[in-house]
């Protein structure tokens, strides 16, 4: 594994899948998955999700983003979610980090500049 901070983020390289975190090591206390097509950067494919996730859920306390990009064979697998310190509202989180990774608009235009 290679592991490397700039600008406060962790980016690491974990068995081909790169994960980008602001606290290491990563924490995934919630998560969702998702498939969309091959992209070239994975690590600006992961700063735009990330973003977009802060946004998202930047009212919920404890909160820290993580995002896992791995590539297969036909597809880019991303697992976005993070670290959550404080308890609660974990199930309305989960369904807004879900409907974050399934906005059709976000999807294209995050892999139209990754």
């Amino acid at each position: 594994m290679s592991r490397y901070t700039r600008k406060g983020w962790h980016l690491a390289n974990e068995d081909g899948a790169l994960i980008l975190a602001r606290r290491w090591p990563a924490r995934f206390d919630l998560a969702v998955e998702t498939l969309l097509p091959k992209v070239r950067h994975k690590a600006r494919l992961a700063h735009h999700v990330r973003q977009d996730l802060w946004r998202a859920l930047q009212g919920l306390r404890g909160f820290t983003p993580c995002i896992r990009v791995e590539e297969s064979a036909d597809a880019t697998r991303l697992i976005a979610g993070g670290q959550l310190d404080a308890g609660g509202a974990r199930n309305a989180a989960l369904a807004r980090i879900e409907a974050l990774l399934e906005d059709p608009d976000r999807r294209a235009r995050w892999t139209r500049w990754s």
